[in-house]
């Protein structure tokens, strides 16, 4: 068991609720939720609120989804994804809690923290200086995350409530000293402002991580005493939608920003855009305040993201979780190091390969109680996620050149493949095949494993309980 899961702290579950709401909206939003709401709204320019609403669908909504779909299904990822089966239920959580963790946005958040807070303030540059902020700062998020059981506390009541006084107060000033520029939108969203917001959210990665975050949320609510069944399931998706509604509104706050900014059509990226605006609005001490939300942003996601990766291999593989933290604590602080850009190269392939089985992991738990009273489904897993996984490969392959020629044909017919939406399509076909076969042959005997609640029980238990 590991010591996240131990203890019987009692307190307020309406307290523990919006302390945990906060520490996950903390642990969402990072370095990639800064960054890429401005420059979408100065992309999309007169097509903002379209593409701000593609980006909400992907960058809260769906982490939200996700919440919900741990909280009904499982106390985490590996119970969701072996639905799908044996394979995937153990490959998938793998390289989902990698890509989160040691592989991408881990390093990530050191990595902007150097490169976008201290270069500009301090104008420190170069492997060495990076090197020694990486040690400290991962040092500190690894010293915050030591004991699991607490997080949410660190980040809930002291962390949290001053990054949104930051973000709240620059938000503010923005709204009140700028004006709509009305730039121009780009070709991409020109013509498709709200397929172009949706691809743009995946980036921040939120949500693959809220299907590692729940375990978090999940096993700091019992520990505050939350009781199993029922009121753990609805603690679990209030402080979910409480995270998703704050994470909606700061994102349409910065995208005003953005649109506001006048010449943000200059910039090549969001942090040298928002660095600018807050020098611009409130000089010296804006420079200083958005460097403290970008260093805010990424200690409280580093945290989280060492909590919930060391939590998942020290439950699933030998060590124990002070040890997986220090392994990617200092793993993260290696690959920071090296830039942003070398995180970025290693990443991406991988970031695009998880999303769509993700999403449609997602989305058929949240559905499956739809079909409870009739059938218990198996083939209305297995077929939709696999569908997803082979659609999303070939997508893979040819982004990296190996055998477009050949691969491209196979997936080109469907539509919004060139938007990269293309397995949509497919995915929801195989869903309905799927839940038909499901509905007419007779119901399979469970399997071990499969089928949990949040309280590890079987589902007709849990049923017999709420």
């Amino acid at each position: 068991m590991s010591t996240a899961t131990q203890g019987t702290g009692k307190g307020n579950p309406r307290t523990a609720i919006l302390f945990t709401g906060l520490a996950l909206f903390s642990m969402f939003f990072g370095a990639g939720n800064l960054i890429f709401p401005p420059m979408l709204a100065v992309q999309a320019g007169d097509n903002f609120w379209p593409a701000i609403l593609g980006f909400l669908t992907t960058g809260a909504l769906l982490p939200v989804l996700a919440v919900i779909a741990i909280a009904l299904s499982g106390s985490n990822v590996r119970d969701l994804a072996q639905r799908a089966g044996t394979i995937f239920g153990v490959i998938f959580p793998i390289l989902a809690y990698l890509s989160i963790g040691a592989f991408y946005a881990l390093p990530r958040t050191g990595a902007v923290s150097f490169e976008v807070a201290m270069t500009p303030v301090f104008g420190w540059e170069g492997i060495v200086p990076a090197a020694i902020f990486n040690i400290v700062f991962f040092g500190i998020a690894l010293a915050l995350s030591w004991n699991p059981t607490t997080i949410t506390d660190t980040l809930g009541k002291f962390l949290t409530p001053t990054l949104v006084v930051l973000l709240v107060i620059m938000i503010t000033l923005a709204v009140f000293t700028l004006t709509n520029q009305g730039y121009t939108p780009t070709e991409t969203y020109a013509t498709n402002a709200y397929p172009a917001g949706v691809l743009e959210g995946y980036l921040t990665m939120d949500s693959i991580a809220a299907l590692a975050f729940s375990i978090v949320v999940i096993s700091s609510l019992r520990f505050k005493g939350v009781g199993e069944g029922k009121p753990l399931v609805r603690s679990t998706m209030l402080s979910g939608l409480g995270a998703g509604i704050m994470l909606a509104l700061i994102y349409v706050g910065l995208g005003l920003i953005g649109r506001s900014m006048p010449g943000a059509d200059q910039y090549e990226s969001g942090a040298p855009l928002l660095a600018d605006a807050a020098l611009n609005m409130m000089g010296k001490p804006g420079q200083i305040i958005f460097a403290l939300i970008v260093l805010l942003a990424c200690l409280t996601t580093a945290i989280g993201l060492i909590t919930a990766t060391a939590e998942y291999f020290s439950e699933q593989f030998a060590g124990s979780y002070h040890t997986w933290a220090v392994i990617f604590a200092v793993a993260s602080a290696i690959m920071a190091t090296q830039g942003l850009s070398f995180v970025m190269a290693i990443a991406a392939p991988v970031i695009v390969f998880l999303y769509p089985p993700a999403i449609a992991l997602i989305f058929v738990t949240i559905v499956e109680p739809l079909f409870r009273s009739r059938t218990r489904m198996r083939w209305g897993f297995f077929l939709p996620i696999w569908v997803a996984v082979v659609w999303s490969a070939i997508g893979t392959f040819i982004s990296l050149g190996w055998g477009a020629d050949a691969l491209s044909p196979l997936v080109n017919w469907s539509p919004m493949e060139a938007e990269g939406l293309g397995w949509l399509l497919p995915t929801g076909v195989a869903f309905i095949i799927g839940v038909v076969i499901d509905l007419i042959r007779p119901a399979a005997p469970l399997e071990i494993g499969t089928q949990r609640t949040v309280e590890g029980e079987d589902l007709e238990t849990a049923e017999a309980k709420l």
